[in-house]
């Protein structure tokens, strides 16, 4: 059974979203208003002009501006003559994003504050968090419940955990008792979302950030990060850590904090993004005028080195071959057009030659501006950033003897288990306890403190701290065996 990550925290300058969790690992309504303080009231208009003044934009991946989202449902609602909702998109279908999950598991008041906010606005009676987590939905469910009974209805719905279910139209269907897959057509949500009302829907982290300008004032906000791009934003690091960074803060400096390096490149923006080589990305900042210098865009905040030891080919293949097989199945540019990009990328890393290489081209053509959503056009956009970033790589497996490497899973997917085991020498324990903090995700201890189990499956994008872990092992207990 694959482990269902959790994420490490860290921040660059002083926390504002992660505020408080260095005191506890979950903000509970007392902590989370010990660390925040009370939420002022805005009136709509007050509301609209603090997210223009602070530039709030989507951080689910559009980038939207937010207070055009705020009047495209508040027009709709006066057309329409009806009521509003508000919808939290709390799905994170790709598993190198892990930043909405930190917020809903561990502030997750600070989420319902900002979609609160906005549903006073626009005097919604309906707000829904989307989620696609067991753990996440148990946080947001205790959350609404510590704050009691209230002149709004909240609730969470957990959905399926796939790549689409994020999409907008398919989070919505989802949430209407519908097929969680995207409609095909350009229905927008302002106009006609949950329940068929004007929805507001908008990403975990979006609402988060309007929690924290509410309460600190646009001035305040504008403090941190770029001129033009003011405050903080979170990414997630290698699949394993999420950080909160100002904007402008160099790209390089995040990696170094989180104990990796560009290595061959670094995919920014997640399975649908970019790679920067080595030397951008010691030159990006994490910005987004900077970031399209490099035509590369931040999404969702996912960055990914790729180490030197694992082989960037199959890496990307692999990664290919689970995109297409997380497909919505409803049009041709899925259901044959990827498996079919899988199959020849495979057949790339197998050594199928030249003709491979240029049927992975082919296929790439076949899907572009296709689909009914945007996934094909996503999965293509990765692979061609991956063919111009590692051309002799890809050119070596299909042509000669390929680069000699072993595929590491250094890009996390959800079935990413290695055979490999940390094993504990109970003859040599004595239960320092260094292990499970260099290695949460993996280790547990008893009510003794010493690990709960004495083999432990290692993910192979947590190789790197398991040697670690068992480096720092003072009684030489730990090893790692396959």
């Amino acid at each position: 059974m694959s482990l269902e990550p959790r994420p490490g925290l860290g921040c660059v300058g002083a926390p504002r979203l992660l505020a408080g969790l260095d005191q506890v690992s979950r903000l509970d309504r007392v902590a989370h208003l010990t660390a925040h303080g009370s939420l002022p009231r805005y009136r709509p208009d007050e509301l609209l002009a603090l997210a223009e003044d602070i530039e709030l934009r989507g951080r689910g991946g559009a980038g939207f501006p937010f207070a055009r989202k705020l009047r495209a449902v508040t027009r709709s609602a006066k057309a329409q003559g009806g009521t509003t909702a508000v919808v939290v998109n709390g799905s994170e279908g790709e598993p190198s994003c892990l930043k909405d999950t930190a917020l809903l598991l561990h502030a997750p008041h600070l989420v319902l504050d900002g979609a609160l906010l906005a549903a006073a606005a626009l005097d919604a009676e309906d707000v829904v968090v989307g989620v696609t987590r067991t753990d996440v939905e148990q946080s947001v469910r205790a959350a609404i419940a510590e704050r009691g009974p209230g002149g709004r209805r909240v609730r969470v719905a957990l959905l399926p955990e796939r790549f689409v279910t994020g999409e907008g139209t398919a989070l919505v269907s989802g949430l209407n008792g519908g097929p969680v897959l995207p409609s095909g057509r350009k229905v927008r949500t302002s106009e006609r979302g949950l329940g068929g009302m004007p929805t507001l829907l908008s990403n975990t982290e979006t609402y988060a950030q309007l929690a924290v300008a509410a309460r600190i004032g646009a001035l305040d906000y504008r403090s941190a990060g770029l001129p033009n791009e003011p405050g903080t934003v979170l990414l997630t690091v290698a699949g394993t850590t999420v950080v909160e960074v100002p904007t402008g803060t160099s790209l390089a400096y995040v990696l170094d904090l989180c104990g990796t390096e560009p290595g061959q490149g670094v995919l920014v923006g997640g399975y649908h993004g970019r790679w920067l080589d080595p030397v951008s990305a010691r030159a990006a900042q994490v910005s987004r005028q900077s970031l399209a210098a490099f035509d590369a865009v931040l999404g969702a905040g996912a960055v990914l080195p790729l180490p030197e030891d694992t082989c960037p080919a199959g890496e990307v293949a692999r990664v290919t071959r689970w995109m297409a097989n997380e497909s919505a199945g409803q049009c041709g540019p899925c259901v044959r057009g990827l498996p079919a990009l899988a199959d020849v990328l495979d057949a790339v890393v197998a050594g199928g030659g030249g003709s491979a290489l240029e049927a992975v081209e082919a296929r790439m053509g076949s899907v572009r501006r296709r689909g009914a959503c945007s996934h094909p056009d996503g999965t293509s956009s990765f692979v061609a950033s991956a063919l111009s970033s590692f051309p002799d790589e890809f050119r070596d497996h299909a042509v000669g003897s390929g680069c000699g490497r072993r595929v590491l899973g250094a890009l996390p997917l959800p079935e990413d288990e290695s055979p490999e085991r940390l094993v504990v020498d109970w003859t040599l324990c004595r239960g320092h306890g260094l292990c499970v903090d260099v290695l949460p995700d993996v280790v547990r201890l008893d009510a003794d403190g010493f690990p709960a189990e004495a083999s432990m499956p290692v993910p192979a994008r947590l190789r790197p701290k398991a040697l670690r872990a068992v480096r720092r092992c003072p009684a030489l207990a730990l090893r790692i065996q396959e």
